[in-house]
């Protein structure tokens, strides 16, 4: 169960920071945790609804770093 958490939370992080990277964003460790776990929810309800299913470590982190990156464009429009 702990190993679990922590390799969620090691997952949110690289998706995270995958997102902050591809869309410039500048934040430290806890942001991108926070947006690659968040986003990993966006994520896979995005691909479910078109479909896609994620049944890897490496798509988990696709999914998430995309949920992620939707996320921090949504924030940019919202609060400019």
């Amino acid at each position: 169960m702990l190993v679990r958490i922590i390799i969620g939370i090691l997952l949110g992080a690289l998706s995270g920071a995958i997102a902050g990277y591809v869309m410039k964003s500048k934040g430290g460790f806890l942001k991108n945790v926070i947006l690659g776990v968040v986003g990993g929810f966006v994520g896979s309800f995005i691909f479910g609804l078109l479909g896609l299913s994620i049944n890897n470590v490496v798509g988990s982190i696709i999914s998430a770093a995309v949920g992620a990156c939707l996320i921090i464009f949504i924030g940019r429009k919202v609060f400019k």
